[in-house]
């Protein structure tokens, strides 16, 4: 399944992207003092490996040893195979070496000739003239070409969940004059836990003006950033929260003590269910959690620097205003809408009671006093803050109220361009077009884009009328609504000269 998409600006992405550095010794020497290596084992456990240790011979192990620390080394960055979750990783390893006769590799048979003197040994002064070379310097160029991404090309980060194997896709959709667009994923990023929500950022982590990463929120309690313009990364750049397995690992050694779970200072304690970055303040990260609470995070300085505790359920989304950059509006599972101006602690903010649990929420881009919020029961309403109420037991009244679909609207998405024009994706397998002019919704158009239960739509700032898709069914789609005569017709006004339609894929 595809539980979010991200687009990400053009030409923000590097054109040659990095290929990840290998820790060095001393990165793993500190990892192994820091006990991150440690396995998780029970006391009873722990007694039974150190008796099977006494009664080893000395040979096996000292064979056994570099194993048990290459699979520690290799699970601390992210690649333990599923073999050795299983428990049969270490036997199978420790007999292919025995197998290898590794301490003999050196010593030649007898009797067998070591240097051929067939055709393989003819020289050539170069690899063009090489046989066996000349295609594979062809297919190596066209490889190296195809990781390129050109300033014109569209980017998008699915997070997606396959057989157990959480991962960040980073798709290239490239548009053409032919109509017929070509989209296919440049690279992948393995993640440790299940992604529930995504978001864009530009913070400059690295140094720079600018950069290019994910957020990444899971059922973890942590919130991981990725580098994007980084191939085969196995580590975050930066982790806020989380567990603190440094605590974790002391605790471990006090024998006698249960051990319970630490986190670390300003983190949340469940799982992160949505993220929204501050465009105007770079440094500001806002999420909401399991936990109740809305945190607001400095990623410059990788810490929580403010707490919100206004829900009594589960937080479900956040946005931040576009035009008014220090307010946040919050949804939950409690039936309520909060606005609350981050820059004040206690400011009271204002609040919004709705039918069903909050499912997402977003502000509209061409007006500051307006939002959208999706609910589980498959309505949309809308509101305006002007007619908020300062008295809390007063209900504000909803702009509009919108039956959209059949089952949980889970995403929406405002059109950047055309004002009024929103997309809803929903459990019901649709996504949806509407008109919101005069706060009276029309549906303009509808399409099942074979994605299965719609978990998140997208519209792209750089193609206004591309429309990322992504379900349970864990295929990206794309659409160009302008390709359907209901939007053409409403909305074809704020299009390019120069854009080109052509259906979903």
């Amino acid at each position: 399944m595809i539980a979010a998409v991200s687009w990400v600006p053009k030409g923000a992405s590097k054109a040659v992207p990095e290929e990840a550095q290998l820790p060095s010794k001393e990165e793993i020497e500190e990892l192994i003092k820091s006990g991150a290596l440690e396995h998780d084992k029970g006391e009873e456990e722990e007694q039974e490996q150190e008796e099977d240790d006494e009664n080893m011979d000395v040979d096996a192990a000292k064979q056994t040893d570099g194993v048990s620390h290459a699979l520690a080394v290799a699970d601390a960055l992210g690649k333990t195979s599923k073999s050795k979750k299983s428990g049969a990783g270490f036997d199978d390893i420790a007999d292919g070496l025995r197998e290898l006769d590794m301490d003999n590799y050196d010593v030649e048979d007898e009797g067998i000739e070591i240097f051929s003197k067939g055709n393989g040994d003819l020289y050539y002064t170069s690899n063009q003239m090489d046989p066996y070379l000349k295609d594979e310097d062809g297919e190596d160029s066209e490889e190296l070409e195809d990781m390129n991404i050109n300033p014109d090309d569209a980017v998008i980060v699915c997070a997606r969940n396959e057989d157990d194997v959480s991962h960040l896709e980073v798709y290239i959709y490239e548009e053409s004059n032919d109509g017929d667009p070509n989209l296919y994923v440049h690279h992948h990023i393995i993640i440790p836990a299940f992604p529930l929500c995504t978001t864009w950022l530009d913070c400059p982590l690295k140094g720079g003006e600018k950069g290019n990463f994910i957020a990444v929120g899971s059922m973890e309690p942590s919130i991981e950033i990725w580098d994007l313009d980084i191939i085969d990364e196995v580590q975050p750049c930066l982790v806020l929260g989380g567990v603190d397995e440094e605590k974790m690992a002391k605790r471990k050694k006090k024998k006698g003590k249960k051990s319970s779970i630490k986190y670390k200072e300003g983190s949340h304690t469940d799982s992160v269910l949505g993220l929204a970055w501050n465009k105007e303040f770079r440094n500001i990260l806002a999420s909401a959690s399991a936990d109740k609470q809305v945190k607001i995070w400095d990623i410059a300085e990788g810490k929580c620097t403010l707490t919100l505790e206004h829900h009594t359920d589960k937080v479900q989304a956040v946005a931040w205003n576009h035009h008014a950059p220090q307010v946040l509006l919050s949804g939950s599972f409690d039936h309520s809408v909060v606005l609350k101006d981050a820059r004040i602690s206690t400011h009271t903010g204002f609040k919004w009671s709705v039918t069903a649990d909050v499912e997402s929420l977003a502000w509209d881009p061409h007006t500051e006093h307006s939002y959208v919020v999706s609910l589980e029961d498959g309505t949309v309403k809308g509101f305006d803050i002007r007619t908020a109420k300062s008295d809390p037991t007063s209900e504000s009244p909803a702009s509009f109220t919108l039956h959209a679909h059949d089952k949980a609207v889970c995403s929406v998405s405002y059109n950047p361009l055309a004002p009024n024009l929103l997309a809803t994706g929903s459990t019901d397998k649709t996504v949806k077009l509407w008109d919101l002019s005069n706060n009276q919704p029309s549906c303009v158009a509808s399409s099942n884009p074979k994605a299965g239960g719609v978990f998140s739509v997208s519209f792209s700032e750089d193609s206004p009328f591309l429309l990322a898709i992504g379900g349970s069914k864990g295929k990206l789609q794309v659409w160009d609504v302008l390709s359907e005569a209901g939007v053409s017709q409403r909305f074809s006004k704020y299009c390019k000269p120069n854009s080109h339609s052509h259906p979903p894929r």
